[in-house]
């Protein structure tokens, strides 16, 4: 067994094919095939499950998979720890909380695409819940995610803090009373928002509990549900302010010490940062900075 036939095995199981496999990796079906049956005859157990629609892992297939999947991570990784010369260039794929992009990222991600124009960098956007997951399966680089986190396989750092308000319709500013009294719903982003627990605790602090949820993909379409009354939500006070400002919500602050969270940068502990991650780390912090000390 070697990496080459792991490869062509980790094709084969993602893609449920031979050809499709051979197609991928630029190879005729036959040699797929031959690699495939190699494998099974080393191992002494067969991997796959023929059938007319293609194949399927038989258990010992299953169980080969995930260190197949670890093995084509690292030899990517290797290769681009080789050609990595310190300076930031290629793909970087970075994870960030809707509220994150919207709030604190859209300068860094100018600045940074003007000092690095040889850096492709993608961002992509979740919930903490999913930004966690997508780093530890490698297939992020770096996100940023709501703390406190406990996971052992990562490495992590605050990289902003914020404020956290309750928002209601309008017609309560000033009267959070009032705003308590009207909740029958609470809006949020998909699940797995960082901004769910915190507002249910809240509520039930309030003696409000098991409210119905409504799940949304945007924030713009919180903002609509919250505007028009139909639920309550938890937001960043320098997201919401600019539209408390304009009537279209009320903020309220909650209980000392309570309403403050820290975005957190993480990334795995066993992968040796890009330079072009190295980078967009340094320009972030440098953004940061600036707006404190503003």
């Amino acid at each position: 067994m070697d990496a080459a036939d792991l490869k062509v095995f980790e094709a084969v199981a993602r893609l449920g094919g031979m050809s499709r496999a051979a197609s991928e990796l630029n190879t005729v079906q036959s040699n797929v095939t031959a690699r495939v049956r190699q494998l099974e005859q080393d191992l002494g157990t067969a991997l796959f499950e023929r059938h007319a629609r293609g194949v399927s892992l038989t258990p010992a297939g299953q169980r080969l998979l995930p260190y197949a999947g670890r093995i084509r991570q690292l030899l990517s990784e290797a290769r681009q720890a080789a050609l990595d010369d310190g300076t930031p260039r290629g793909a970087l794929l970075i994870g960030c909380l809707e509220t994150t992009a919207a709030l604190r990222l859209a300068p860094v991600l100018v600045a940074f695409a003007a000092d690095y124009p040889q850096v492709d960098l993608s961002l992509q956007t979740g919930t903490s819940q999913e930004l966690v997951a997508a780093v530890l399966s490698r297939d992020l680089e770096g996100a940023f995610v709501c703390g406190p986190l406990s996971e052992p396989e990562l490495l992590q750092e605050v990289a902003f803090s914020e404020e956290l308000v309750m928002i209601a319709a309008p017609l309560h500013e000033g009267d959070l009373p009032a705003a308590l009294a009207g909740a029958r719903k609470i809006a949020v982003l998909r699940s797995g928002c960082s901004y769910r627990q915190r507002l249910e605790e809240h509520l039930a602090h309030h003696g409000l509990t098991q409210l119905r949820c409504l799940e949304f993909g945007t924030l713009e379409a919180i903002y609509a549900a919250v505007e028009a009354g139909l639920a309550l939500s938890l937001l960043p006070r320098a997201l919401v302010e600019p539209l408390r400002r304009q009537g279209r919500l009320s903020a309220h602050r909650l209980a000392e010490g309570a309403g403050w969270v820290e975005t957190l940068f993480i990334r795995r502990r066993d992968h040796k940062p890009s330079s072009a991650l190295e980078a967009f780390r340094t320009r972030a912090a440098a953004s940061e900075s600036g707006a404190v000390a503003a």
